[in-house]
Formats: C-alpha cells, structure tokens, sequence
C-alpha cells in the first residue's frame, strides 16, 4: 500500500525560509547561474544557519515526539536542483529534522508541488511563488526576513488575522468602499451570519485536528486571533469559528491598535495577516507571514525573479 498524508497536517516550505541562504542567493544574483551552483557545490558540507521559520519548524516536527503517530509532515519544496540542493538536506540532518520528502524543481517555481502533496501550508520568501499558491486554493505566505526569533519553550503558538486569513475579505470589502461607520453596520446586521471561510481556514482545521489529540489544559499547541475589529463586531467572528466547530485559544480584539505588542505578549512563533505593513511592523518581534490575498493586496503587481534557480 503507498504512503498516505491522510489524517496529517502537512506543512510545504522553501529551503530559503527555512536555512539562511544569504551568502549563495546574493552569488547568484551579482554572478549568475553558473557561479551560483560552483558556491553550492563547494560548501555543500557547511551547515546552514536557521532561516526565519526554522523554530516554527521545529516545534512542529516536536509535537510528533508527544502523539502515538505522527500527525505532522514537513516537506522542502525548492528551486535548486537536487546537485545544488544537497547542501540543504545534509544541513536538515546536521539540525536532525525529521524532513524525509522534497521536490527540487531544478529552476521552476516548485509551488504546484503544493498541491501534490496535499499540503495545508506553504512557506516560502518568494512573493510570487505564494501568490500562485494561493490563487491556487492553498495557504501561503511570504516569510519576512527580519532575523531568526525563537521562544525557549516547547509550546507552539501560532496567531492569525481574521479577515482576508481565516475568513473571506468580504467585510474587509465593505470597510475599503464605505469606511468604518459602513463596516460596523453591516457586521452588527449580519452577526448570525457565519463569514465564508478565507484561505487560511483549512489550515486552521488540520491545527484543530491535532489540538483534539491533547487533553485542553495539555496541549502544546495553542492558537489566537489577533483581529483590528471590536465590539460589535465581534460576534459574527465569534459564531463563525463556532459554525465551523474550530477552537481559537485566545482571541485579541484590538479595534484597531497596533498587533505588534500583543503578539509579544501571546508569545507567538508565527502571525500570518493579509496587510503587509502589519507585518512588517510585528517581525521585528515575531516571525511573520504575509498572506497576499484579498482586496487589501489587489493593487500589488506581481514581482517577478528575473529568472534563474536561487535559493528557494
């Protein structure tokens, strides 16, 4: 019988967001190709430093070591080809993470791979690449690069926004076109009415499964939604999440101070929100995920690689 991920959450990420790989990218940029797969080759034996989502990584291949089976999968999706990519796996066994299953797609964008492998995830820092993930159907996000940041514990916690994340941009729609007057509203006269899911919402679910592996108060998985909405606004997320039968941990309704500190405080390993400058604002505290998707991101063009293999 082949191998299955059923019953698994599976999490695809680049090799530049899991390793640093500064040095070889910036070869590759001011020298080219060529130059770039000699500096890969020539130091495949120097271990990578870890990459901004290297602790998320981690804590999510050590919930493995507290469950009967093993419900969590991470897989390398990269553009190297597997010559140049072998610096990468000898570094993942340097580190011993569990990572047994990648794709080099050899100077492609490997983020068709995503949905090949079933994935619930993927992490990358190439825009382009989780654009076209998520406009295919799966969460994505960019991975900014602001340092590696870890929390000693072994307790993973993981923040989301709401609107254009876990839910559809819908009212973040009527917010943009009408203001805030308009925005509070229509969320007070639609409050019953659960908000369609975004595209982070299966993502969601694959966490909740493994959450009900643990008893509550022993979980060492815990999740927050870290939202600008207030009250009243705030019943409609409230009897969503309850429509669909997820637990959220803890729920920040800020209406509309900055996330930035209360990330800190939650203590979170990873906040993914669809407004970029929200983003930039937590990473220097948090490792942070932009989620380019929704009415807030339709002005951004796409950004294109110039070609080529790189890190990714």
């Amino acid at each position: 019988m082949p191998a299955s991920f059923e019953g698994k959450l599976v999490v695809a990420i680049s090799s530049r967001a899991l390793f640093n790989l500064e040095d070889s990218h910036r070869v590759f940029e001011e020298q080219g190709l060529e130059a770039f797969q000699a500096y890969q080759i020539e130091h495949e034996e120097d271990v990578l430093e870890p990459g901004d989502a290297f602790p998320l990584v981690r804590k999510l291949l050590g919930l493995n070591e507290l469950l009967d089976d093993a419900r969590v999968e991470v897989i390398l999706l990269s553009r190297n080809s597997s010559d140049t990519g072998l610096r990468v796996f000898n570094s993942i066994e340097y580190y011993g993470l569990p990572i047994t299953r990648a794709a080099f797609a050899g100077g492609a964008s490997p983020h068709r791979y995503v949905s090949a492998f079933g994935a619930h995830l993927f992490l990358s820092t190439d825009h382009e690449d989780v654009r076209q993930a998520l406009e295919a159907g799966y969460a994505a996000a960019t991975i900014l690069s602001e340092g590696t940041r870890s929390h000693p514990d072994d307790e993973l916690r993981i923040a989301f926004d709401g609107d254009a994340v876990l839910f559809s941009d819908e009212s973040e729609r009527i917010f943009q076109t009408g203001g805030l007057e308009a925005f509070a509203e229509n969320e007070k006269r639609v409050a019953r009415e659960p908000l369609s899911g975004g595209p982070f919402k299966g993502f969601l679910q694959a966490l909740h499964q493994v959450q009900s592996e643990f008893p509550q108060n022993q979980c060492p998985l815990r999740t927050a939604l870290v939202t600008a909405r207030s009250a009243p606004a705030h019943e409609r997320v409230v009897r969503t999440l309850r429509n669909w039968g997820i637990r959220i941990d803890e729920s920040l309704f800020l209406g509309g101070l900055e996330k930035a500190t209360f990330l800190e405080a939650f203590g979170a390993d990873v906040f993914f929100d669809d407004q970029r400058s929200h983003c930039e604002s937590a990473a220097p505290r948090v490792a942070a995920g932009h989620v380019p998707h929704g009415v807030a991101n339709a002005a951004l063009a796409p950004e294109g690689r110039g070609g080529g293999v790189s890190d990714e």
